[in-house]
């Protein structure tokens, strides 16, 4: 048991961050009282959650900081949290990735994108949006009632004539005059209204434009206004399960089970459902601490903040809560714990929606619980699985050589915690010096986290698996992580030389000298393949990336006058080094701190360059 002595703590608000002997912050919490939310933690007996018992025994230490208000404390605890990623504290996997879409007013000729973060840019945002493939259907929807441009202006202006999406009538092609600025605002002003809810308003409009263009014998305009009326009428038909009012609001349940409790937060935009995301958290905290702590870590992130927040159970630091979503949203935001009517049912909703979401991720859980024991089975490991990790290298010649790590925690992947390794210390191309650094410097600060693998997955065969074998020994880890590498299929003809064929994947050990062969179409296999696969694109993305901004700069750097801080203002200002090339002269003079001399350079390169070509 833990000591420390709970009446010497201040009575005013704050965060106490529980530490084990070495210093490891273990769990960080949020108190309006900290002497109390301490005294509590004393007070273990009849506490059925195993999680606070194993905290205390482990906890040597407790540090305090004590804030001015209880909103402080909220914002220094979410702070704090994501800073030491403490191991009884929450995480948030997300079974999936939502999209919203987003249009900036402020643009000449504002256009819609599908973005995954909500940022505070003055732009409007709608969402989220449970798909890519809903986002897909909302913007075809979209583009045949309201032809807003696609690409970007500039790019459109360097064409000879129109895209392929004004020829189909979806695109109005402001980037060639066809259509007036205010005329583009209409359309906007109606993709905004309808993606706001506000179809009756959209559909009065058209319905007065078609009257106008009729009465003055313009059928064709007229026409093209009843089609878009006729659209947007069934896509209303369409969309009619209206469960409250208009606003937007987020519906929060929780099931309760086994040690484990399952979240889950409805999405309600316009008055209709439009998505679900679960989450499964370690029952650790009182109730209202945990629902406390995941509303903080859940919109601390950049997602969509609605109208409302509908709560399963109050929060003590509701009022403070409230005022933080307040000032991240820039608006009001509600928190709601409803106990009748409408509400009420919205939260009964989602607490069986949370229900049915621990039920599946059990069944989800006891197979991949099959698949790693198949797999420890299969390769002779000393431990269960539940945590793989897969490294790869990718260079091209020994330039901009970069590693990256994949995850897999109980069997499923954790894209929160890949890595990418910039290496350091390998001149030239040296795949396992790049491996044995990239390594190496995952599983020391995996030893001073103690957090470590169960199996390490390497994206090679016998050298590879040698060099790191040797590493994990060098290390004195070789007790406790396996190691393997992954080899893949070989293509080869067969004796007659006729027929092409494919050879298993195989996976080597060591100190086994013939390979491991899971079957094809094995579970197994495939979550193997899949972990390698992701460890590879996740290199690749890296190393593409560096090589890209290192020619990006020795362009830049070939222009005399042009140093490292200046190509950073120019990158910042212009975006791209697309977007520099295609800029004026005006528009470079235009950048602050650009003498005219070193513009004029700037200008005349590109377009030599491009009178070379």
């Amino acid at each position: 048991m833990a000591i420390f002595d709970a009446a010497q703590q201040p009575r005013a608000p704050g965060v106490y961050l529980m530490k084990d002997a070495e210093g490891v912050v273990l769990y960080v919490g949020k108190a309006k009282n900290l002497r109390n939310r301490l005294r509590s933690y004393l007070k273990t007996e009849g506490d059925s959650r195993p999680q606070i018992r194993f905290l205390m025994e482990r906890t040597a230490a407790v540090e305090t900081i004590v804030t001015d208000t209880e909103k402080e404390a909220l914002i220094l605890e979410n702070t704090l949290i994501k800073q030491y990623r403490p191991r009884y504290n929450i995480h948030l996997r997300d079974d999936k990735t939502f999209v919203s879409l987003r249009i900036d007013p402020r643009e000449e000729f504002p256009a819609l994108e599908v973005v995954r973060r909500v940022r505070q840019d003055g732009a409007r945002y709608f969402g989220p949006y449970p798909s890519a493939s809903s986002v897909r259907d909302t913007l075809k929807e979209i583009y045949r009632i309201f032809p807003l441009r696609h690409s970007a202006v500039d790019r459109c202006r360097r064409r000879g004539r129109p895209c392929l999406f004004h020829q189909i009538g979806q695109c109005s092609a402001p980037c060639h005059g066809l259509i007036s600025a205010a005329d583009y605002r209409r359309l906007v002003s109606g993709v905004i209204s309808l993606l706001s809810g506000r179809h009756r308003e959209v559909l009065d409009l058209l319905r007065q434009r078609m009257q106008e263009a009729s009465v003055a014998m313009r059928y064709e305009e007229a026409a093209r206004l009843r089609d878009q009326i006729q659209a947007i009428e069934q896509t209303v038909e369409q969309q009619n399960t209206v469960r409250h009012d208009g606003r937007d609001q987020d519906v929060i349940g929780w099931h309760r089970a086994e040690g484990e409790i399952e979240v889950s937060l409805l999405f309600f935009r316009q008055g209709r459902l439009s998505g679900r995301r679960s989450y499964s958290l370690g029952w650790l905290q009182e109730e209202s601490e945990l629902l406390e702590e995941f509303l903080v870590r859940y919109y601390g992130r950049e997602v969509p903040i609605p109208d409302e927040i509908l709560l399963p159970v109050a929060v003590e630091a509701q009022g403070a809560l409230a005022e933080w979503l307040d000032e991240r949203r820039g608006r009001r935001v509600r928190l709601l714990v409803p106990q009748r009517g409408e509400r009420r049912q919205l939260v009964e909703l989602a607490e069986r929606n949370a229900a049915e979401a621990w039920r599946e991720r059990g069944s989800r859980r006891e197979a991949r619980v099959e698949i790693l024991e198949l797999l420890r089975n299969k390769l002779g490991l000393r431990r269960l699985p539940t945590r793989i990790e897969c490294f790869d290298i990718s260079t091209t010649q020994g330039r901009a050589t970069v590693g990256s790590m994949a995850v897999v925690i109980d069997g499923e992947p954790a894209s929160a915690e890949y890595r990418h390794y910039r290496v350091r210390s390998v001149a030239g191309s040296d795949d396992y010096a790049a491996l044995r650094e990239v390594v190496g410097r995952r599983l020391e600060r995996g030893q001073s986290e103690n957090l470590l693998p169960d199996l390490i997955l390497i994206d090679g065969g016998k050298g590879q698996l040698g060099v790191l074998a040797a590493l994990v020994d060098t290390m004195g880890l070789t007790d406790f992580i396996d190691i393997a590498g992954i080899a893949k299929s070989r293509v080869f003809a067969n004796a007659r030389g006729r027929k092409v064929e494919r050879s298993e994947e195989r996976l080597f050990l060591p100190g086994r000298k013939n390979p491991v062969v899971l079957g094809r179409g094995s579970a197994a296999l495939f979550l193997l393949q899949r972990l390698r696969d992701e460890a590879h694109r996740f290199a690749i993305g890296y190393h593409r990336k560096l090589r890209g901004k290192a020619q990006l700069t020795s362009t830049l750097g070939e222009i005399p006058g042009v140093g490292p801080v200046r190509q950073k203002a120019l990158l910042k200002h212009f975006g791209s080094l697309q977007k520099i090339r295609a800029a004026s002269l005006e528009q470079l003079e235009a950048l602050p701190g650009l003498p005219r001399e070193v513009a004029e350079r700037i200008h005349t390169f590109f377009r030599s360059e491009t009178g070379s070509g």
